[in-house]
Parts: structure tokens; sequence; C-alpha cells
């Protein structure tokens, strides 16, 4: 296979992370937690209510890393997403920016609900300019149907996706799992796991 096409198929499995749940979402979990032990296809996961919870991965699953980075990392032209709490003149105020890598550009492009934290926002989009602000670096940043700027601050998150690899997932690892579909016997399956390197937790 080609390395065009297996990043094409890695781009497709990407977009899962950010694509809104339809409306079988009953029938799907957001998973936030470490893994405790992995018992042969099994990951047993301490979610981050407390429920413990058994993933398992279709054929061919992805496995996506996360790494720390900085805001210098961050350039003109990057597409970046951000999860911030919107502000009273409309700006946010992020929580975490994650770097996409060039293949996954336009990968859930927009301005949306999320759940990381109540009243929070995902913003997937084109980063524009950086200018200084009072707190921090603000981005502009412009998608399809709008532009935002996004306050960073210090305690803000910045990482970046790399390709990861099923042997990192250990016990004590942290995942995210944007939407693990039931099985019929109580366990979990997805076709992509995104994780912490070196004891990071995803900040999604």
């Amino acid at each position: 296979m080609s390395g065009m096409i297996q990043r094409v198929l890695a781009a497709l499995s990407f977009a899962l992370v950010y694509v809104i749940v339809p409306a079988s979402a009953q029938d799907t979990v957001r998973i936030r937690g470490t893994i405790e032990k992995v018992d042969g296809p099994v990951y047993v996961v301490k979610n981050r209510d407390g429920a413990e919870l058994k993933l398992t991965v279709t054929d061919k699953p992805l496995f996506v890393a996360i790494v720390k980075s900085t805001m210098a990392d961050i350039k003109p032209g990057m597409y970046v997403g951000s999860t911030g709490v919107t502000q009273p003149d409309g700006s946010q105020k992020a929580i975490e920016v994650h770097i996409f890598p060039e293949s996954m550009r336009g990968v859930g492009e927009g301005h949306y609900d999320w759940d990381l934290k109540p009243n929070t926002k995902m913003t997937n989009a084109n980063v524009e300019q950086t200018v200084a602000g009072v707190d921090g670096p603000v981005l502009s940043v412009k998608y399809k149907d709008g532009e935002k700027k996004v306050m960073v601050t210090p305690e803000t998150a910045v990482v970046t996706f790399v390709n990861g690899d099923s042997s990192d997932l250990k016990p004590g690892t942290k995942i995210f799992v944007a939407a693990a579909k039931k099985q019929a016997d109580g366990t979990l399956q997805t076709p992509r796991i995104t994780y912490g390197k070196d004891g990071l937790t995803p900040p999604m």
C-alpha cells in the first residue's frame, strides 16, 4: 500500500474523533480514562467517572499518540483544534490546543459544542495569525463558516498528534476514545484510540 493511500486512510479514521455522533448516541460511549490492565484483546479502562470499562478495537485499528508541544510550534497556515470556554466578547479561552499533522487538515472543521468541561466548545480551524495578548498569545483562526480568536494562557495545554503504536498501551496509560460502540456482551469497541505519551493525559 502506498504512503499516500495510508495517509488517506489514516485521515479518514482520524476524522472519527470529531464527527458529531448521530441519533444512536445511546449506543456509543466517549471514554476519557486510564488503562488498568490489558487482558488479551481487551483493555480494562477506569473511566474518569469511576466506571470500569472493557474496550476492544476493530480490525486494523488506528493508534494515535499525543505529545507535548508549545506555542512556538504553531505557525500561521497550520491547522489546529482547541477546546475553550466562550468569553463575553465571543472569543475562546483555550483549555487546550492541539496541532494536527498536515495530512489531517480539514478534519472536524468548525465550531461546536464539546464535553470536556461544562460550556466548552471545540474549534478546528486554520491559523491566520498569532498576536500578543494581555494574558498570553491570541490565535486568530478561520473555519468554513466563520472565525474565532483563541486566547492561550500559561495554563493551556498545547499538544501535537503523532503516529502511535499498540505496544504503548499499558497499565497507567491515559486514553481518549471519541465514540466507542456498545457490544451485545457489554464491552465497547472502537476503531481508534488516542493516548498520551510519557504519562501525558490527552487534554481533549
